[in-house]
């Protein structure tokens, strides 16, 4: 038998042969990188044993816990029959199966699911749907091949994805790979670019959309949005009512609606699909990540039976969407998904998670009393705790501090992963996380903020700005 590599032997292996995403290399090269063997419920567990809360669900996926049993079962089950087979001119039925439910769940309007493997696939599918709609159903309502979206946003890594983002950081290097679109300034009540206060700014940062909008209509397939919570731009929430009036805007002027719930779906903001707390329906919606409750790479595209007939004709008329990739519908992770969204239903998950939310943002309030903590942003499971160098002025700490990824390796030391977004800490436990382990959550952040040390050279912004 073959002796198992050791974790020293892991480690180095991996600074010779990985490249990690979203990761500055160098600095990678230096440390001893921890490896996760195994997980089991809310822990992750690495090659010596050693257990950690997992504070961001492994990037916002896992939904249940690790290794819950109906979902290990799912995909033991699938495997004795087959874990994949072509979904052009063939189907299966977890496919099947896991449509019909996904349009059980999804906000009443939606009709018709399209597979994908991401995330980012997901958007892609519902920008090119939205060109070629307009283009098959109504090609006298204007050229309508470009799309308006916010600043700050981030809807993915592949070029038509990146095409209707805007974090630079990640974005600015591509610029010559994207398509042009229009871009419109987010609502961010806590540093309101108009300087007004919500309620009693009857939420103005609306007007400028609506101005480019009632303008630029004729040429705008579809306005794409995070619901609710604009996640990787440092979870910032959208103020209550702003989406509705989104959805109002574009269908006075027959304009799409492509919410990207990505993030935002499968019971993060409490509710199964963030567009549900204002009663929208979009025209598309991208889903991901919870979807198969954190076990295999899955994504879809849901949209109505209007954008749905806009595709169909003769074979010779061509309309057919020409898109797919080599796993679409793949039934181990349909599969999965199936048996994760039953879990739902069973374990009334959504239901029993109101009352977690409530503890959580009772458990978070008395880290605002903290002079490095500027800002907590929650929507449901979704939380964004903002370190600022001054409470008063909300002056950020200078970028080469790493405030954030600091005050992360702290609390790795305490037994919490954490992936923070520059300044702000990132929250998203799995919806599953028990009372008592919410508390230790929260404890060992706020433990971790207080031990914080930031020498004067960093605050100064003359430490080397290394990302």
């Amino acid at each position: 038998m073959t002796r198992a590599p050791s974790t020293q032997q892991l480690r180095d292996w991996d600074r010779r042969y990985l490249w990690h995403p979203f990761t500055q290399m160098q600095e990678w090269e230096k440390e001893e990188p921890l490896i996760i063997k195994r997980g089991k419920g809310c822990y992750l567990i690495d090659t010596e044993g050693k257990k950690y809360l997992d504070g961001t669900s492994s990037i916002w996926v896992n939904i249940h816990g690790h290794r819950h049993p109906s979902l290990d079962r799912a995909i033991k089950k699938q495997l004795d029959n087959i874990a994949h087979s072509t979904f052009l001119g063939l189907s299966n039925p977890p496919a099947i199966e896991l449509a019909r439910e996904l349009i059980r769940i999804a906000p009443k309007g939606l009709t018709r699911v399209f597979y994908s493997d991401n995330g980012s696939t997901a958007v892609e599918i519902a920008l090119k749907m939205a060109v070629q709609y307009w283009q098959q159903r109504y090609p006298n309502a204007g050229p309508k091949n470009t799309f308006l979206h916010l600043k700050l946003a981030y809807h993915g890594d592949t070029i038509g994805a990146v095409s209707v983002g805007n974090i630079d950081l990640f974005h600015a290097r591509f610029k010559p790979l994207l398509f042009p679109t229009v871009e419109a300034e987010p609502p961010h009540c806590y540093r309101c670019p108009l300087k007004l206060t919500y309620p009693s700014c009857n939420m103005a940062c609306t007007e400028p959309i609506e101005e480019i909008v009632k303008n630029r209509h004729g040429e705008l397939a579809g306005l794409i949005i995070e619901p609710l919570m604009q996640a990787a731009a440092g979870m910032i929430p959208q103020p209550p009512g702003y989406l509705k009036r989104i959805r109002d805007l574009c269908t006075r002027f027959n304009v799409l609606l492509i919410a990207d719930e990505v993030a935002t779906g499968f019971g993060r903001t409490g509710k199964m699909f963030a567009c549900e707390h204002e009663g929208v329906t979009p025209d598309l919606m991208a889903i991901s990540k919870g979807l198969t409750g954190g076990y295999m790479p899955l994504a879809a595209t849901l949209t109505t039976d209007e954008i749905y007939r806009g595709f169909l004709g003769r074979y010779d008329e061509f309309k057919t969407f020409f898109h797919g990739h080599s796993f679409t519908g793949n039934p181990l992770g349909c599969s999965v998904a199936l048996a994760n969204l039953s879990v739902f239903r069973r374990d009334k998950t959504l239901a029993r998670l109101a009352s977690k939310i409530k503890l959580f943002r009772r458990l978070l309030a008395p880290l605002e009393a903290l002079p490095q903590v500027g800002d907590i942003r929650q929507r449901g499971f979704m939380v964004g705790v903002e370190l600022v160098k001054e409470k008063t002025t909300k002056a950020l700490y200078p970028l080469g501090a790493k405030v954030g990824h600091r005050v992360a390796a702290i609390a790795r030391s305490k037994g919490l992963i954490l992936r923070p977004i520059g300044n702000v800490l990132v929250l998203i436990p799995p919806l599953s996380i028990s009372d008592k382990e919410l508390e230790k959550l929260v404890d060992i952040l706020k433990e971790s903020i207080e031990t914080l040390h930031i020498d004067a050279e960093s605050i100064n912004g003359t430490h080397n700005n290394r990302q």
